[in-house]
């Protein structure tokens, strides 16, 4: 009778345990969650905020190079050939530039936690 007991609080010892390390890898799932969705909320913020910048600055560089030039057409067409060429170098670097960061960010995130749970530095 005693050893029958036993099993039953062990089992339910057991039961307990696993609903607890099931709670906790949803409660870490949902920090790791939020933590990238932050990270893509401000990536989003940084490249409208960056898209503003270089139209602000496209714009003074067409009309500084509109009165040296003497030509509207001149200065958009100079401006696109420097944005064409800085787009290009971007898309010839994208795997360093892009590809490298974010995969390092991710991989930091979700696989490599220290022994308490947390996120390392």
């Amino acid at each position: 009778m005693q050893e029958e007991t036993d099993y039953k609080r062990l089992f339910a010892e057991a039961r307990k345990h696993l609903s607890l390390e099931w709670n906790y890898g949803k409660l870490t799932a949902v920090e790791k969650l939020a933590v990238l969705l932050s990270g893509i909320a401000f990536v989003a913020v940084l490249t409208v905020i960056g898209a503003l910048m270089v139209f602000l600055v496209s714009s003074l560089l067409v009309g500084l190079l509109a009165k040296a030039l003497g030509s509207l057409l001149g200065a958009q067409l100079v401006v696109l050939g420097l944005l064409g060429c800085v787009m290009a170098v971007v898309f010839a670097m994208r795997k360093t530039l892009i590809v490298d960061p974010i995969a390092r960010y991710v991989t930091r995130l979700f696989l490599t936690p220290d022994d308490d749970g947390q996120q390392q530095s």
